[in-house]
């Protein structure tokens, strides 16, 4: 059984939805770096998204075995919405984006992907990189939330109900049974 350990990426002080744009994580705490390295299980590989502020993050845990970055760990894809703050959007489309955030699931941003669609692919991934006894995952938000709603057993909404802070740690494993050890640790 694999147990993933979970890290949300470094900041990027974006204040937009920034899903796959390719921002770069803020790495100046070198010392909440080191503690979140010195957390993380010894010698267990690595692997993230592709986006840069994962790539970067994951870079900043030290020493450890690298797996190849993973497109399947991006973050949702907003479409047209990347970039552009939520009360830009609400101003064009309040009953779009407010179902989007309140009731995920099938909808969409346009050009964009929908809850379902970046679970599925989430949990693709995760399945595809059972195998070590550890292995940490250095991903987004939405990634970490569709891992725990997986493991939790619970809806979009329960699940989207918690706090992943940059630079955390949230560590499960899918079972049998699934098991959540830790939710948004920040060493």
């Amino acid at each position: 059984m694999t147990r993933f350990w979970l890290v949300r990426h470094g900041p990027t002080h974006a204040k937009t939805m920034t899903g796959w744009t390719d921002l770069p994580a803020d790495l100046s705490d070198t010392a909440a770096l080191a503690r979140l390295s010195e957390h993380l299980p010894e010698g267990a590989p690595v692997i993230s998204s592709d986006l840069s502020r994962a790539v970067a993050t994951a870079d900043a845990l030290g020493r450890r075995p690298r797996l190849p970055h993973d497109p399947a760990l991006r973050e949702i894809h907003f479409g047209q919405w990347e970039t552009r703050s939520f009360a830009e959007i609400e101003t064009e489309a309040p009953d779009h984006i407010r179902a989007f955030w309140e009731s995920p699931g099938e909808i969409r941003p346009p050009g964009g992907e929908s809850w379902n669609d970046l679970t599925a692919r989430t949990w693709a991934a995760l399945d595809r990189l059972l195998g070590p006894p550890d292995l940490i995952v250095v991903a987004h938000f939405g990634p970490i939330v569709a891992a725990l709603q997986r493991a939790e057993g619970v809806s979009p909404e329960s699940a989207f109900g918690h706090r992943i802070d940059n630079l955390s740690v949230t560590c499960l494993t899918f079972g049998p049974p699934p098991r959540v050890f830790a939710i948004n640790h920040l060493p």
